[in-house]
């Protein structure tokens, strides 16, 4: 077994295939590309900017937030597109319980009970074209109980395990009193989750500028980052327990589904207990400034000019009046469909949110206007002639922001045709600025590289080439994140542009993490401070993302050939040698974590089947370049590899997350825990747990392995 571990860490450190060592075809899964690469040119050639910016000019013209009058009206407008572009298209209703703010209240009082603050102030700076539409909904977090509460103030920093453990270090105790954190590091549900745990009352979240405001430079209107009464709205559903609907977990909420079917909300575990609420740093300012007690530890000053402290000590009380309208609210995913000639039953999905807590010309609305482009161009080669082998399905997602509904109850109704769906390609937050990235299941990570590798870049030579460029610049100048919601993929590795893990935050969550559906997620990104914001408009978007909206262009043409590229291929593009290294680098990291935490583990039979899954991938990879290998059965087994990472019993606590290899985090919610069953009990010092899920990991990884080594049999 020592010999064996020894060979382990060994592969795990090689490079996986050097991009010299296999073709760009390869990497595509075409044993001859020259046919596609036409094609691929003429797909490419249909995408315009100008249009691109016309659409999303329609698109944000008002404020759309999920289930209102003009969200419907974006479900027609891209119907309309789709239907223009030749594909079968509908509006498919669901039915979810949302809310809506009815009174916002929020007062801040001195202890001799001095008025210190009302708000939250309405969003405005000098000179925007739509901030004072009457349709923006006041500022309000979804998934919020009402409540009608006054308290003392206790300031939590980010809202992490760690910065709640401050506070009981500090003596300082949150129970019954009103949580103040700020945005960043984590998702604002898991925020109030952990206030909850501990007692809170009630939770505040505001945006420091030293997160996404003026410490990082010029705001809005002179600049791109969140001004004084910028707020950021949000979901605080429990997603890490489940998304979508709150009441029908694992079943789709369609409008006819009987009451008897769903959860009370008030029983559903996705539905926090306290009351929570954003305001602006405007309105949280006075807050701050008026909280005695302790001085910050280290690491919780923002950028406000005072120094912070934890309060606690009775120095200010806030009232919250929260007066939320619930209701089973209508939803509208739009659907385009163009139907495969050769596999019908194995599905391309390709998506992107529509629903906007405002405007959305960024989030979700860039990512719009790059898709239809993207199904424009594919409608052209469809008059022209072409047909896909595999069918692709576009789709507009609607309840994202609610809480990742459309997308979710979408998939509840499809689980047995996405056995067969070959790939989920998701777009949000499409373009804030000119920086490519990516996130993807590790069997896919080559394939969004050799994509790239065929876009032209507005900035010169090929997104790839920019793409790396840009990880290199950012690497030698060690340069920070910018803020919370730019992602930033981190150090290069070996094959060229590193590409993230899927964590949560986005569309792609049911479709990989309760399905096994292979799934990417690319962006443009830039310094992005109005995130959630009534300034996220299509004012800000011309001023500081893409003013000419040649980057739209661009991930229409990367989303289009990801669609395109994955239809036709003679064989699935799935890289398993890349995916069994990952797996094992997680294992290894792990068992190091457990020895440093001092739990007690065997992970010898996990890291011995990450090797055997290795040896098969290994054996595999070539049949899927031999022009001899019955394409179909080959196909059939590398698409059920990925499904035989699921685990059927789901995580601990978390039935509905079922991947053994990915998941959001409990206390992360948007960053991914890689091997999470094991690692989140190692971090609970939960021994029998974590060993019960390394073997519920090992299993996982051996239907894998077993799979792939039957694919090589039958081959041979």
């Amino acid at each position: 077994m020592k010999a064996v571990r020894r060979s382990l860490v060994f592969f795990a450190l090689l490079p996986a295939f050097a991009m010299a060592q296999q073709t760009q075809a390869g990497f595509l899964g075409y044993r001859d590309f020259s046919a596609q690469s036409k094609l691929d040119d003429e797909f490419m050639a249909v995408p315009n900017a100008k249009i691109a910016g016309a659409d999303l000019k329609a698109l944000t013209a008002a404020p759309h937030v999920a289930g209102s009058k003009e969200d419907y009206a974006t479900a027609e407008f891209v119907a309309a597109k789709f239907r223009a572009a030749g594909l079968e298209t509908k509006i498919v209703p669901y039915v979810a319980w949302m809310n809506l703010p009815k009174k916002i209240e929020v007062q801040a009082f001195s202890a001799d009970g001095k008025l210190l603050m009302t708000g939250p102030t309405r969003e405005q700076v000098e000179g925007d074209r739509y901030e004072n539409d009457p349709r923006i909904e006041t500022p309000f977090s979804a998934s919020s109980p009402s409540a009608d509460i006054t308290a003392g103030v206790v300031y939590a920093n980010y809202g992490r395990p760690q910065d709640f453990a401050a506070l009981v270090k500090l003596g300082v105790s949150v129970q019954g009193k009103i949580v103040l954190v700020r945005y960043g590091a984590n998702y604002r549900g898991v925020k109030v989750f952990l206030a909850q745990q501990h007692g809170a009352a009630g939770v505040i979240f505001y945006s420091d500028p030293q997160d996404d405001g003026y410490f990082r430079g010029d705001t809005y209107p002179n600049g791109p980052y969140r001004p004084e009464t910028g707020v950021q709205r949000g979901s605080v559903e429990y997603m890490f327990e489940f998304p979508g609907d709150v009441t029908t977990p694992g079943i789709a909420s369609t409008p006819d589904l009987p009451a008897s079917k769903r959860i009370p909300p008030s029983e559903s575990p996705a539905m926090p207990k306290i009351p929570a609420t954003p305001l602006s740093w405007h309105d949280a300012e006075p807050i701050l400034e008026g909280l005695g007690g302790h001085t910050v530890p280290n690491g919780w000053q923002g950028a406000l000019p005072f120094t912070y402290h934890v309060g606690g000590a009775g120095n200010v009380k806030v009232h919250m009046l929260l007066e939320q309208d619930y209701a089973f609210r209508p939803l509208w995913d739009v659907i385009g469909r163009i139907p495969g000639t050769e596999y019908p039953n194995d599905w391309v999905i390709a998506g992107n949110h529509r629903d906007a807590w405002t405007f959305g010309a960024v989030d979700p609305n860039s990512g719009t206007a790059a898709m239809l482009e993207a199904v424009r161009g594919i409608g052209t080669l469809l008059k022209q002639g072409w047909r896909p082998k595999r069918t692709i399905v576009f789709a507009s997602w609607d309840g994202e922001e609610e809480g990742l509904i459309g997308s979710t109850e979408w998939t509840e109704a499809h689980g047995p045709q996405l056995a067969h769906a070959v790939a989920y390609f998701n777009m949000d937050i499409g373009v804030s600025g000119p920086n490519f990235g990516a996130e993807a299941v590790p069997s896919l990570k080559e394939f969004v590289r050799a994509v790239t590798m065929q876009v032209p870049s507005p900035s010169g030579g090929t997104v790839y080439e920019q793409w790396l460029a840009r990880q290199q610049q950012r690497r030698n100048q060690n340069e920070p994140r910018l803020g919370f919601n730019e992602h930033w993929e981190g150090d290069l590795n070996q094959n060229g542009p590193r590409i993230g893990d899927l964590g949560s935050g986005s569309d792609y969550t049911p479709f990989i993490q309760h399905f096994g559906v292979p799934a990417t997620d690319i962006r443009s990104s830039g310094p992005y401070g109005v995130y959630h914001s009534a300034f996220d408009d299509f004012q800000w978007f011309t001023q500081n993302a893409d003013p000419t909206f040649v980057y739209e262009q661009e991930q229409a043409r990367v989303f289009g050939l990801e669609a395109l590229n994955m239809a036709d291929a003679d064989v699935l593009p799935y890289d398993y040698v890349t995916y069994a290294r990952e797996i094992t680098g997680y294992l290894i990291d792990a068992e190091k974590k457990a020895k440093r935490d001092k739990v007690s583990l065997d992970f010898d039979p996990a890291l011995y089947a990450a090797h055997r899954f290795l040896a098969a991938a290994e054996v595999v990879k070539p049949l899927e370049e031999n022009p001899q290998a019955n394409d179909a059965a080959l196909n059939t087994a590398l698409r059920q590899t990925e499904e035989d990472l699921l685990s059927p019993q789901g995580l601990p606590n978390r039935p509905w997350f079922k991947h053994t290899i990915y998941a959001p985090g409990e206390y992360t919610g948007y960053a991914a825990v890689v091997i999470p069953g094991v690692n989140e009990a190692i971090d609970a010092h939960d021994a029998a747990t974590a060993q019960q899920q390394l073997g519920v990991l090992t299993q996982a990884i051996t239907r894998a392995s077993e799979t792939l080594e039957g694919a090589a049999k039958q081959a041979n």
